[in-house]
């Protein structure tokens, strides 16, 4: 398997689907289907039965995953979209993810 350049906690913009030029933070993501859950993105309406939880049952509105080439993280500089780029860090023994349009690091 490849390395992902969307990790959890990242800041995204939706590159296409219904949610084109929407943002929102990774809450999870699916490394074998190469997928991420998106707060507030690709919102899906889940039918659940009554439970102690939820005694009336019915609709539940709930994000599903996205394939993760319709996601770009954005740039911590300017805001807007970027590829992703990693190069040692300064210590030499590991790697830092950095935004290709302005070279700021991403934390």
């Amino acid at each position: 398997m490849s390395k992902l350049h969307i990790k959890k906690g990242d800041i995204v913009y939706v590159n296409s689907g219904d949610d084109k030029g929407k943002t929102g933070r990774v809450l999870k993501v699916l490394v074998k289907e190469q997928r991420a859950v998106v707060e507030g993105i690709n919102m899906v309406s889940k039918r659940t039965k009554p439970s102690a939880k939820n005694p009336q049952g019915g609709l539940v509105k709930m994000e599903a995953p996205v394939h993760i080439s319709n996601l770009n993280p954005l740039d911590p500089k300017t805001g807007k979209p970027t590829r992703i780029g990693r190069r040692e860090s300064s210590d030499g023994r590991t790697f830092v993810r950095y935004a290709k349009k302005s070279g700021e690091e991403i934390k």
